[in-house]
């Protein structure tokens, strides 16, 4: 049975659903015949938006709820077969400012999750979205996963204990837990209301909107990037494979790219927009971690996974479906 046939008739109960990739890989479990919940907490600055889930509205069901509330992820579990958890803070610069909302999502709520698990549904499946933040300025590249993990910022500390609670309690309790850590992702659905998660989907509207994407330094950072299509299904393959259990994966794109190439090729293929060097702000420059790439290897020898998708064209989906449905993601811009 391939990692795809697995999901019919499946449970799946998906935190930050509403989210940039938890409705991508929604819409894919939804078309593979699974039981979809998606739960969200729908807070206006991050990236839950019901229009994520357009035409697929009466195919899965909603759950309103966040995931500090322990009560509410103790009924939610129940009778899930898997659960992929992407709920999360993801702004470095948030973390920084706000400190305490970040311990309480991206750490106190992972343990609230486990522990519904752990209690109501102990034969769950759960893979745990991580992030590369979680080693901060690599020492070598590309970054695998035995690179030491030295965090420059609170979201990558708080990321990090997120991660290792899911591995404890696979270690401590056989709950079948697993980790990938995420490169930047990019495509459709994207949050682009505001530069405070990532910058992919920011360049993105500044290009579509005809204005100036301003990079700080020489713009010679080199990235990764991975199509949202590739990540979803490195979550299916994960989600499917018992192998995988007490494990972590890096996820990687298909070549590191520098952000003066990649506002360019933008640039390009929006046919408007302009870009501009400008000097680093000092809050920024604080946790900057200079180039950072990852090395895939391991979970292309595990799951059979490796990037697709080639740059221009995820780019080129991605300008497309905000050229058609930008009015939605819009909102008002502020740092």
């Amino acid at each position: 049975m391939s990692h795809l046939d697995f999901y019919a008739n499946k449970s799946v109960l998906i935190t930050g659903g509403l989210g940039f990739i938890g409705s991508n890989l929604a819409q894919r479990l939804v078309d593979l015949d699974a039981r979809v919940t998606l739960v969200d907490s729908l807070i206006p600055a991050y990236g839950g938006n019901l229009f994520n889930i357009a035409g697929y509205e009466e195919r899965l069901r909603v759950n309103i709820a966040d995931v500090r509330d322990p009560y509410s992820m103790r009924a939610l579990v129940q009778g899930q077969d898997v659960l992929f958890n992407l709920a999360g803070q993801v702004s470095h610069l948030d973390s920084m400012e706000d400190p305490f909302t970040d311990l309480e999502i991206n750490a106190r709520s992972q343990l609230s999750i486990l522990e519904a698990c752990r209690h109501e549904n102990p034969a769950i499946k759960i893979v745990y979205a991580g992030t590369r933040q979680q080693y901060g300025k690599p020492r070598y590249l590309p970054l695998d996963e035995d690179h030491i993990q030295a965090p420059t910022d609170v979201n990558g500390v708080n990321k990090m204990a997120g991660e290792w609670y899911h591995i404890v309690y696979h270690n401590a309790y056989d709950l079948a837990a697993t980790s990938l850590r995420l490169t930047n992702t990019y495509g459709p659905r994207q949050l682009v209301k505001h530069k405070r998660q990532g910058f992919i989907g920011w360049f993105v509207r500044l290009a579509v909107r005809g204005e100036t994407i301003q990079l700080y330094g020489d713009g010679s950072q080199l990235r990764d990037l991975c199509y949202v299509d590739d990540v979803v299904d490195a979550f299916l393959r994960a989600g499917a494979s018992a192998e995988t259990n007490g494990q972590v994966y890096n996820l990687g794109g298909p070549e590191p790219v520098s952000l003066l190439e990649l506002s360019r090729l933008i640039i390009e293929i929006a046919g408007r927009g302009r870009v501009e060097l400008v000097p680093w702000p000092p809050a920024r420059k604080r946790i900057d971690i200079g180039d950072v790439y990852s090395s895939y290897a391991r979970a292309e020898q595990a799951l059979g996974w490796r990037p697709t998708t080639p740059l221009r064209a995820g780019l080129e989906r991605m300008i497309e479906y905000y050229e058609r449905y930008g009015e939605y993601y819009w909102g008002a811009s502020k740092d």
